[in-house]
């Protein structure tokens, strides 16, 4: 953990910077306002403790610089006029606790972990707080459902690490919106968020993309370019479909992940930068492994924190949420706030299966805010059709990589939970009646029932 010291009085500086050190603090001491102030404009500290009198600018200075740097930071002023007055000033302007000189340096570690574990507290749900995701130009996030809350939790663990991340999931459910989270989350977020599409350039492009090229690198190459590795330093890129990239790229992308380090198309000089990767992908990768489609160890790099996002349909229970959030959206945006659900409506929404996963969903309120002429949204405005309709549709989704025998579990899995889902609803979840109805013992429909986390 990063602190940055602030004290005029040198023996004082030593001292501190000796006291957290040997507590595991990375620590970086100033003898300035001014000095703390330049280094809060270039890196982000996770704490600052500092002296009230400085010389010119003073304390207060330079805890309100840290507070526009980052609202988590924690502040301690230290001061040896410890008035009343004094404190609760500081404590105005924002400071998290208040220590007056000759202190006990127990008691200044002491106000340091609890100011960390505050922050702990106050980040374990940052992501669903929309006032404080605002202050820090974070996506906001929306789910309820026990497994959306646990990708949240995932999110929360990895964003202030510098692994890599890989986010897989369905078209639609949110992974450059994750993508984003956890860049804000982490210590790079002053720096760029470069994002690109591997499915939407071809191989022959996507090259000079992500590595640049020299001038005269080919034909029309009238200037130096620089591709969104170098763009992104010292910040995150986001290789979006990883999986559609072509194999001789793949090879470029993994001496890259090894080394940090690569050359421009025509060129010959070695470019470091430092970077971190988050890529994703709607595709099974470990199929395409299997099946000669991508490098296995390029796998291994880009899953050292895999993480899985649910499709809308498995969690069902988010649906209302986000349509409460796209209600509010368009409303304001097309001048019919407060838009609201006619009754049956949101039946309708929830009976359906979204293929498309969110960005179906938002497409569809978007719409039907549109059509509705006074702001009530009525079910002929949602243009779906309930889920036992859309299932011949969605089985069309299955992913037919793999051998058959492969091709034919992951169909009769999908087809059984559907099956057992929808009994279930039919029957008022009573599971005795459910057995029946589909032929199959009790016990046997506990099992299925477990096995595929029906709720």
């Amino acid at each position: 953990m990063r602190i940055l010291v602030v004290e005029d009085n040198v023996g004082m500086l030593k001292m501190l910077e000796r006291t957290l050190k040997k507590h595991g603090y990375d620590t970086v001491c100033v003898e300035s306002a001014e000095a703390a102030i330049d280094h809060l404009s270039r890196e982000l500290f996770a704490a600052v403790i500092t002296d009230l009198k400085l010389p010119e600018k003073d304390g207060i200075d330079v805890l309100k610089a840290a507070k526009a740097a980052d609202p988590r930071t924690i502040t301690l002023i230290i001061t040896a006029y410890g008035t009343i007055e004094t404190a609760v000033n500081a404590m105005k302007d924002g400071a998290d606790d208040f220590i007056t000189k000759p202190f006990d340096t127990q008691l200044l570690l002491l106000q340091l972990k609890r100011g960390i574990d505050r922050n702990r507290l106050q980040n374990e749900n940052l992501l669903l707080k929309e006032s404080f995701a605002a202050k820090l130009g974070a996506p906001k996030i929306l789910g309820n459902s026990d497994k959306f809350q646990e990708v949240i939790r995932q999110v929360q663990k990895v964003g202030p690490m510098d692994a890599t991340v890989l986010l897989t999931g369905e078209s639609g459910t949110g992974k450059e919106l994750l993508a984003r989270a956890i860049h804000h989350l982490s210590q790079r977020r002053r720096s760029a968020f470069v994002a690109i599409n591997c499915a939407a350039i071809p191989n022959t492009l996507l090259e000079n993309e992500l590595f640049g090229h020299e001038r005269g690198a080919y034909t029309g190459a009238d200037s130096r370019k620089l591709g969104k590795l170098e763009l992104a330093d010292q910040g995150t890129v986001f290789l979006d479909e990883i999986g559609d990239m072509d194999p001789f790229l793949q090879a470029k992308l993994l001496r890259f992940l090894q080394e940090r380090q690569f050359e421009r198309v025509g060129g010959n000089k070695t470019i470091a930068v430092n970077v971190r990767v988050v890529a994703a992908t709607n595709k099974d990768l470990r199929i395409q492994v299997r099946n000669g489609q991508f490098r296995e160890d390029l796998y291994y790099r880009l899953s050292v924190f895999p993480v899985h996002i649910p499709p809308l349909r498995e969690r069902p229970e988010d649906i209302p949420v986000l349509v409460n959030y796209f209600l509010d959206h368009y409303g304001l945006e097309f001048g019919k706030s407060p838009l609201k659900l006619a009754p049956k409506s949101m039946d309708r929404l929830t009976s359906y299966g979204w293929p498309g996963n969110v960005r179906e969903l938002q497409n569809c309120i978007e719409r039907a805010a549109i059509l509705t002429p006074d702001g009530i949204i009525r079910p002929d405005h949602i243009a779906v059709n309930p889920i036992r309709d859309m299932e011949p549709f969605e089985l069309k989704e299955i992913h037919l990589e793999g051998n058959l025998q492969t091709v034919v579990d992951r169909s009769r899995r999908l087809v059984e939970r559907r099956m057992i889902r929808r009994a279930l609803e039919q029957n008022g979840w009573n599971k005795t009646h459910t057995a029946k109805e589909l032929g199959v013992n009790y016990k046997t429909l506990l099992t299925k029932i477990r096995e595929y986390d029906i709720k």
